[in-house]
C-alpha cells in the first residue's frame, strides 16, 4: 500500500483540530467528529456532498442555485487534477468541509483541496494487476463513503478499507470475499447507522451474490445477506438463512450452487431513515442462460430484485422481483431514488428505478407494492407489467434457451439505463435518465463449459459478433443511440430528450438553479434547462465521460465537478459501436468549474495506432474459425468485439506479438504480462487454441486498410 501526502498536510497536522466553521473559503480538515446522524441531516449542509447520492434518498439534487439557468453560460474551468491511471473513471466525488474525496481506477483514493485542486494525499491499495481478469467491466471504482472523519473504499480485489480522512492512513482493512473465486468490488460503500455496507461483482464469471455490513469503527462484520440460495440443507449462518429456505430455495432447480447463481449487489443502495429500511438492488443470474443455471425453470429469487432489509440486522422485510428467471442480464442494480410523490391525489412514499430492462418502476417503498411500471424506451422482451401480480408479460420468443433460436432483444445486455446515475428534481418533478438504445442478439452456447478464468454466460458470443459485411456493420453501428431523457414518474411519460452521438453517456445532476448537468461519451460536458432540455452550456473535456457530476460550495462560492476518463464495459467490449464516440486520449481527470474560473486544459490527442509489420497468415479457414470462437469466448470482454478495441486496452490487430508464436504464447498462455492485468489462460486454452486465436487476430489485421495498402 502507498500513501502520498503533500508537504502542507505533513507540516500542518496541528491545524487539523481547528473547527471547520473557521476560514470557510479554504479547505480545512477537522478531527472534531461530526454527529452520527450527519448524513441523515444532509439537507442541512447543502454546501457539502456527504454521500454517494448527496443524501440517503439518492436523488442527486442540490439546493444550490448560485449557478443557474440565467448565468451558466459563463461557467469556466476553475481547476483540474490529473489521475496517474489511464483506465475507466466512474467515481462520484464527496465534498466534506472544503475537502474533496474521490477515487480513480485500481481503487486509488485522493483527497483534494476543493477550492484549489491541490492534492492533499493519495492512497494506493496496490491492487494486484492479475485481479483484472476477475472483472467484467474494467478496473473501475465509483467512490468512497464518509462517516465520522473516516473514509471507506472497496477495492477491486475485494477488500473493504477504512482510512483516516485527514491523512489517508489505514485504520482497518478486511477481506470481504473468498479470494479463490472471481469476486470484485467496483461500487461505492454506504454507511448507515454506524455500519459500512458493501456488495461485490462477478456474476458474469460465476459467483454467489451477497451484501455485508461491517462495524465502521472496527471493521468487524455485523451481518451478511445472501441474495440467492446456496446448496440445499447447508446453512450460511447469515441473516438470509430463513428467507432463502422459505421463499427463494423453491424457485431454483438443478445444482445452481455449483455455478454460483449470481445475484451480485454490485452498485445501488438507498436508505430511508424514517422507515429504517435499507434498499438493495440485486443483479443478474450466473450464468445468464437459465437453462444452464436452473434447468427446469423457476423465478430464481432474488435475481433482478429490489430487497428491503433492516440495516441493524440484515433482516428481510420485502422484495420486488422485476424479471423472474432473468436470462438477459437485466439487473436491478441501477440507482433507486426515494421521493414523496402525489399519485392519484394521494401522497405516496415511493422508490423509483429505471433499470436495464427498459421499464420505469414506481414502488411503495414501505411495502414493496408496485404502483406503476411503463416502458421508457422501445422494448420487445415483454408486452407490459401486470399491476396486480407485479410480473412482466414476457414474450415467449425472448426465451432463447427454450426456442433454440437467436433472439435480438431491445434493450440488450448493456441495458436501456445502466449504472450511470439518474437524478430527480423536486422542483420540476422530473427524473433525468442517461438513456440508451442498444440491441443484443442472444443465442444459447451449444458448447458451453465453465471456464476457470473469464466470463461464463452460456451465450454464444461468437455467433452474435459483428458481421464482416460492411453494410450490415454500418446498420448495427448506426442503430446504437444514446440521449438524456426527462421522465415524469407520476404520469409515466417522457417530457423531453437531448440527443447525443452515441450511448454510454455519464450520470446526471439536477440543481435548484433549474439545471441538469451531464457528460457524454464523446467528451462533452453539458448543462441543460431542467424544464425544457435546452442546452445552455458545454465544455470539451478531451475524453469520454461516464461518471456523474456533483456540485458544492465553499465560502459561498458554488462549484461544479465532474470526473472524466472513458472506460467501463462499453469502452472495452463495444468494438466498432463504441468507436462511434471517437478514439479517446488515455487520460483521467477531475474537472471543477466556477463562474469566475480562469484555468484551461493542455492540448491532448489520442495516441495513433501504427501497424509496424504486416503479419503473414498461417492458419487454415477452419483454424481461423476456431480462433474466432475462442476469442469471443475468452478475449472479447477486454479487447473488443471482432478484435476491434475502442482504445482503453491494446488493439490486438496492431500488436507485434501476433508475428511471433513463442512471444504470443508467453503472453496468452503463460501470462508474461500478468502484472499489467493480462494473465495467462493455459488452464482453459490448449496451445492449439491459443494459436487459433492468433490466426484469427491476424485475419482481422489483414482487413485493416493500411495492411491492404502495404500488402
Amino acid at each position: 500500500m502507498h500513501i502520498r501526502l503533500s508537504h502542507a498536510v505533513i507540516v500542518a497536522t496541528a491545524a487539523f483540530a481547528v473547527s471547520s466553521c473557521q476560514t470557510p473559503d479554504k479547505a480545512v480538515m477537522t478531527t472534531v467528529a461530526p454527529p452520527p446522524d450527519r448524513i441523515v441531516a444532509a439537507e442541512n449542509e447543502p454546501q457539502n456532498w456527504l454521500s454517494h447520492g448527496r443524501t440517503y434518498s439518492e436523488q442527486r439534487f442540490s439546493p444550490l442555485a448560485a449557478i443557474n439557468s440565467g448565468n451558466v453560460a459563463g461557467l469556466k474551468l476553475a481547476w483540474s487534477y490529473e489521475f496517474d491511471t489511464r483506465r475507466g473513471q466512474e467515481a462520484t466525488p464527496l465534498v466534506v468541509d472544503g475537502v474533496m474525496y474521490t477515487t480513480s481506477a485500481w481503487s486509488k483514493v485522493q483527497a483534494i483541496d476543493a477550492v484549489t485542486g491541490k492534492l492533499l494525499w493519495q492512497y494506493d491499495p496496490e491492487v494486484p494487476g492479475e485481479s483484472a481478469v476477475n472483472g467484467c467491466c474494467d478496473v473501475v471504482n465509483r467512490g468512497v463513503a464518509y462517516w465520522e472523519g473516516k473514509l471507506f473504499v472497496g477495492t477491486f480485489d475485494g477488500r473493504l478499507i477504512a482510512l483516516d480522512a485527514r491523512t489517508g492512513a489505514v485504520l482497518w482493512s478486511t477481506l470481504t470475499v473468498d479470494p479463490s473465486k472471481p469476486y470484485t468490488i467496483t461500487g461505492a460503500p454506504r454507511v448507515v447507522k454506524g455500519k459500512v455496507l458493501i456488495g461485490n461483482g462477478g456474476a458474469e464469471l460465476g459467483v454467489r451474490g451477497y451484501i455485508s455490513a461491517y462495524d465502521a469503527r472496527t471493521g468487524k462484520m455485523a451481518w451478511r445477506f445472501y441474495t440467492v440460495p446456496g446448496e440445499p440443507g447447508v446453512k450460511d449462518g447469515a441473516a438470509s438463512d430463513a428467507i432463502l429456505e422459505k421463499l427463494a430455495g423453491p424457485t431454483w432447480k438443478g445444482e445452481w450452487w455449483k455455478l454460483g447463481g449470481g445475484g451480485t449487489v454490485w452498485d445501488s443502495m438507498s436508505y430511508d431513515p424514517e422507515l429504517d429500511l435499507l434498499y438493495v438492488g440485486v443483479g443478474n443470474g450466473s450464468p445468464w442462460n437459465a437453462a444452464i443455471r436452473s434447468p427446469g425453470g423457476g423465478d430464481n429469487l432474488f435475481l433482478s430484485s429490489i430487497i428491503a432489509l433492516r440495516p441493524d440486522t440484515g433482516e428481510y422485510v420485502w422484495h420486488y422481483q422485476e424479471v423472474p428467471g432473468d436470462q438477459w442480464d437485466y439487473t436491478a442494480t441501477q440507482q433507486m431514488i426515494l421521493a414523496d410523490l402525489m399519485i392519484d391525489g394521494k401522497p405516496r412514499k415511493v422508490l423509483m428505478q429505471a433499470p436495464k430492462n427498459g421499464f420505469f418502476y414506481v414502488l411503495d417503498r414501505e411495502t414493496g407494492k408496485l404502483i406503476s411500471a411503463e416502458p421508457f424506451v422501445k422494448l420487445n422482451w415483454a408486452s407490459g407489467v401486470d399491476l396486480t401480480t407485479g410480473r412482466p408479460n414476457i414474450n415467449p420468443e425472448a426465451r432463447y434457451n427454450l426456442t433454440g433460436k437467436t433472439w435480438v432483444a431491445m434493450p440488450g445486455s448493456l441495458g436501456a439505463h445502466s449504472w450511470q446515475s439518474m437524478s430527480y428534481s423536486p422542483q420540476t418533478g422530473l427524473v433525468y435518465i442517461p438513456t440508451q438504445e442498444i440491441g443484443f442478439p442472444y443465442i444459447s452456447d451449444p458448447d458451453y463449459r465453465h471456464h476457470k478464468r473469464g466470463i461464463n454466460l452460456g451465450v454464444d458470443l461468437d455467433a452474435v459478433s459483428m458481421p464482416d459485411d460492411d453494410a450490415a456493420r454500418k446498420q448495427i453501428v448506426d442503430s446504437a443511440k444514446g440521449y438524456l431523457m426527462a421522465w415524469d414518474p407520476v404520469h409515466q411519460r417522457e417530457m423531453w430528450r437531448a440527443p447525443y452521438l452515441g450511448p454510454d453517456n455519464g450520470g446526471t445532476l439536477a440543481t435548484a438553479g433549474g439545471l441538469v448537468f451531464e457528460g457524454d461519451a464523446t467528451g462533452g460536458f453539458h448543462a441543460y434547462d431542467a424544464g425544457n432540455g435546452k442546452e445552455l452550456w458545454s465544455f470539451p473535456a478531451q475524453t469520454g465521460i461516464i461518471a456523474a457530476p456533483i456540485t458544492y460550495s465553499v465560502g459561498g462560492k458554488q462549484y461544479v465537478t465532474i470526473v472524466t476518463g472513458w472506460g467501463g464495459i462499453y469502452a472495452l467490449l463495444g468494438g466498432e459501436m463504441a468507436l462511434k464516440t471517437g478514439r479517446h486520449p488515455k487520460i483521467g481527470r477531475v474537472l471543477t468549474f466556477t463562474l469566475d474560473g480562469k484555468a484551461s486544459l493542455p492540448p491532448t490527442s489520442a495516441e495513433p495506432l501504427t501497424l509496424f509489420d504486416i503479419p503473414r497468415q498461417f492458419g487454415t479457414p477452419a483454424m481461423i474459425a476456431e480462433g474466432k470462437a475462442r476469442y469471443h469466448r475468452t478475449c472479447v470482454g477486454c479487447h473488443g468485439d471482432s478484435a476491434v478495441s475502442p482504445g482503453v486496452l491494446p488493439d490486438l490487430r496492431y500488436s507485434t506479438a501476433i508475428n511471433d508464436k513463442d512471444l504470443w504464447y508467453s503472453i496468452v498462455g503463460d501470462g508474461a504480462l500478468t502484472s499489467q492485468g493480462m494473465v495467462g489462460f493455459k488452464a482453459d486454452l490448449s496451445p492449439e487454441a491459443i494459436e487459433a486465436i492468433r490466426s484469427y487476430i491476424i485475419s482481422r489485421t489483414l482487413r485493416l486498410p493500411e495492411a491492404k495498402k502495404g500488402s
